[in-house]
């Protein structure tokens, strides 16, 4: 059973009571990602998340790692565009010391100034690792292709120019224009009952205050691009993509059914004609990217540079296959089948169980069950996914990114579908 409560200072508390389980998962949410950035302090969030470790007024860094760690406990966080995590999972004996713990990081971190530049190069050397990895690269270079002067089109983790220009005084700026009660989610689910989560919440939280400040957000406009990236690496990575759907569009689960058939596993038209039929590539997959006001559907492929042109040949061809409305009614079916096994499966554990609940709260601002998503997957049609495959793969909208040994003149007729 979800159940959510409402604090005097905005705070949200949701939660999901799971009795037959020893432990809690226990995660703050701020309503603030890499899209709610300015030129001037791109990647603040990320470097924010990294500086909530190094110390608070009551515990030193390793204070706060220890104080998990000596009872079995995990503590961790995450930034993404749109929202910030931290997160605990712990015994649920132990609930009272996890939110003691968040509370403490979020509320009396000091920003020590020493801190601050040994982590400008922590951070700076996350970057230069980010770059030594070309298969996750691509994606971002593929997003600020696609996205071109967009705060979603760039790289969560800020550039080396922004990231030496960090300071505490930008810092506590940006905290307190997003770090503010009615931007703030705490989310729970586990061997926790919801009236003793908000007793806690009120004991820990109540200080958390302010309003959030008010930004224009505006969608991105997709660009068409053809874009080759010289790099001396062995296999050419590669991003062939087009627009997507908003988390709440009506086409969102015809979307995923979609992705499920063309690359979203190993059985998929994809990863056979490629991977299996033709030992092509290791790696090669569909995804799509949901939004609060826009979305990416994208194809991944690493090959060898003599394979790139066989290979994105095979990736038009399946998508020329879709549009010739081939999908057949047991297709449709295995897929509607995967998606809601993957996804129940997925829920098995409270860790899960808490990032789901904090991600639709925080984006969405509602719960969204199992049982309205199994009705929704099961309403999409042949003709429903027809409709989206004309909709999203049109010969002016498809994108091309790649990243390694090839050049724009090694491969032609990119954009024919």
């Amino acid at each position: 059973m979800i159940n959510k409560t409402i604090l005097p200072n905005g705070i949200r508390v949701v939660s999901e009571y799971i009795p037959y389980v020893k432990s809690i998962s226990l995660g703050i949410w701020i309503g603030t990602g890499s899209r709610f950035e300015d030129d001037h302090n791109h990647g603040i969030s990320h470097f924010i998340e990294h500086m909530m470790f190094k110390g608070t007024k009551n515990r030193s860094a390793k204070d706060i790692a220890e104080s998990i760690d000596s009872v079995g406990g995990h503590l961790n966080a995450f930034t993404a565009k749109e929202y910030t995590c931290y997160y605990i999972k712990i015994l649920d004996s132990h609930s009272d010391l996890a939110m003691d713990v968040l509370s403490d990081m979020l509320l009396n971190s000091q920003f020590d100034s020493d801190h601050i530049e040994k982590e400008k190069q922590v951070v700076l050397e996350e970057v230069k690792m980010y770059e030594d990895s070309p298969d996750e690269l691509v994606h971002d270079i593929y997003l600020e292709n696609v996205w071109k002067e967009h705060q979603l089109g760039r790289n969560i983790l800020g550039t080396k120019d922004s990231i030496v220009n960090f300071e505490k005084d930008l810092i506590l700026e940006y905290i307190k224009d997003f770090y503010t009660g009615d931007n703030v989610a705490i989310v729970c689910a586990g061997n926790i009952e919801h009236e003793k989560l908000v007793e806690l919440a009120k004991k820990y939280f109540s200080d958390f205050s302010g309003k959030k400040k008010e930004k224009e957000i505006i969608a991105p406009n997709f660009t068409k691009v053809k874009s080759f990236h010289y790099k001396d690496t062995e296999q050419t990575h590669l991003c062939l993509g087009t627009i997507g759907v908003d988390q709440n569009s009506p086409d969102l689960y015809a979307i995923y059914l979609l992705n499920n058939i063309l690359g979203g596993g190993v059985s998929s038209r994809l990863f056979q004609s490629i991977r299996e039929e033709r030992g092509l590539a290791y790696s090669v997959y569909s995804y799509q990217t949901n939004y609060k006001d826009c979305g990416l559907f994208s194809v991944y492929a690493g090959t060898s540079k003599d394979n790139t042109k066989q290979v994105i040949d095979l990736i038009l061809q399946n998508i020329k296959d879709l549009k010739n409305y081939n999908i057949t009614e047991k297709e449709l079916r295995t897929a509607k089948e995967q998606i809601k096994g993957a996804m129940m499966l997925g829920l098995e554990g409270s860790s899960s169980r808490m990032s789901r609940l904090g991600k639709l709260e925080i984006t969405l601002g509602k719960f969204v069950s199992l049982d309205e998503i199994v009705e929704e997957i099961e309403k999409v049609s042949l003709d429903k996914i027809a409709n989206i495959i004309e909709k999203i793969f049109r010969k002016d909208l498809i994108s091309f990114t790649s990243l390694g040994p090839i050049q724009e003149t090694d491969i032609e007729n990119i954009d024919c579908i």
